[in-house]
């Protein structure tokens, strides 16, 4: 054990997490790759949990940042703020979300409570829909939403939660189903969930699933579900932590696959926008954000130095076209991973869209999940000089692959050749 490791023990709480076996001190990175301590150069599949979304040290965020901390680093929100300005404008138009406003928070968890507190007050009601193995962050109200015992360590929660069947496609009682009647059987569960409370104040719910282990229901569910919402006056909100700013390929939000009957009421956003640095968000149309009726603030929502980074980073995002990239150099790879996968006995599947890739384990032979495996692979690949993460719903057996935006071709084939050889060792 390294003595950082005996330091982080004697000081954190026992429930802060820590990949491998021996943990990893990641010490500076560039690109697609990061360096520990020892040295040692890795491919990065993961971006500190898919937030350095366009390249390690990219030079336009680095440059942006320093020469707004030379300005000034702090102001709050109760002083005029440019750059907030700025990035609310763009993020406002982006959204897709009419007479759009936007309020800075400093993490997906913030934002997902933000909107909750709109939701619910402009509702004039406590309950909340939320999907089967959610996660919508830490704080007490988003744990209590969130639907994967894994990450939710209490019951006890200010809202009443109702679950909703949908999020997963490829296991449940409906995993038989087409597309079409699976999409028909999860609405008709939402029409009768609806028959049996009082009105919800909104669902919400992450386009495709990440903690969850990146799992989604067939395009077009969340619109289907939509209309029943709109009868109903319950509102959308869609978690874009981890499907934002283009990583699906697709498109540039996880909504747009739903988006027949419209955007989302209110739009949650995090992780990447930021490549590192902490940027959280809300937008919602102007009714629901002016509902409420006493003054608020954030200290460090909107900060002229994070938002000088969104700026930087968005900008780059859109004029290199990384969601296009996303779109090709991930279909290549997740094309890669599903012929890996067919060789291997203990993957289930390889589902994703866009550099948002899972692979689900499994024990071989069997639909039994195997997270043994999963730690065992998240072990080798590191060891192969690649750094992934993992997730999953009743048991972490998902492998979660989500590399920066401006991941290259090579660097796919190579990270596919290290997960091969994972695979193989535990196979």
């Amino acid at each position: 054990m390294s003595s950082l490791h005996q330091r982080h023990l004697a000081v954190s709480p026992e429930w802060l997490a820590l990949y491998y076996k021996q943990p990893l001190e990641i010490t500076h990175g560039e690109g697609r790759h990061v360096w520990d301590a020892n040295g040692r150069r890795y491919l990065d599949f993961f971006g500190g949990i898919l937030t350095t979304m366009t390249a390690h040290a990219l030079p336009e965020v680095t440059k942006a940042v320093s020469e707004q901390a030379g300005r000034i680093i702090h102001s709050s929100t109760l002083y005029l703020n440019r750059p907030m300005v700025e990035l609310a404008e763009r993020v406002a138009t982006l959204s897709g979300i009419p007479d759009a406003r936007v309020f800075f928070t400093t993490s997906g968890t913030e934002a997902n409570d933000t909107a909750l507190l709109l939701a619910t007050t402009y509702r004039r009601s406590n309950q909340v829909l939320a999907m089967r193995n959610s996660y919508h962050g830490r704080s007490f109200s988003a744990v209590g939403i969130t639907g994967n015992n894994a990450w939710s360590p209490t019951s006890l929660s200010p809202l009443q939660t109702l679950y909703v069947h949908g999020g997963v496609r490829t296991r449940g009682p409906y995993e038989h189903l087409s597309d079409a009647e699976f999409i028909k059987v999860c609405v008709a569960d939402l029409e009768d969930l609806l028959g049996h409370t009082r009105t919800p104040a909104a669902l919400i719910a992450e386009p495709i699933q990440g903690v969850g282990g990146f799992t989604s229901p067939p395009d077009g569910l969340y619109a289907a579900f939509r209309r029943v919402l709109d009868r109903h006056g319950v509102l959308w909100i869609s978690d874009e932590v981890q499907t934002g700013w283009g990583r699906t390929g697709e498109h540039f939000w996880g909504w747009q696959a739903h988006g027949e009957n419209g955007p989302p009421d209110i739009l949650t956003f995090a992780k990447g926008i930021g490549n590192g640095m902490s940027i959280g968000g809300v937008v919602a149309r102007a009714e629901v954000m002016n509902c409420l009726d006493s003054n608020s603030i954030s200290t460090f929502g909107g900060s002229p130095v994070t938002m000088a980074a969104g700026l930087a980073n968005l900008s780059y995002l859109l004029e290199h076209d990384l969601q296009g990239n996303a779109r090709r150099v991930g279909g290549l790879l997740i094309e890669r991973l599903r012929a890996v996968g067919a060789g291997s006995s203990c993957v289930r599947e390889v589902r994703g869209r866009g550099l948002m890739i899972g692979i689900e384990l499994v024990k071989p032979g069997t639909d039994e999940a195997n997270p043994e495996a999963a730690s065992a692979v998240l072990e080798a690949a590191r060891e192969g000089g690649l750094l992934i993460g993992k997730g999953g719903g009743h048991n972490t057996s998902v492998l979660r692959i989500a590399p920066p935006l401006s991941l290259t071709i090579p660097e796919a084939e190579e990270g596919a050749k290290i997960l091969a050889e994972a695979l193989r060792s535990v196979d």
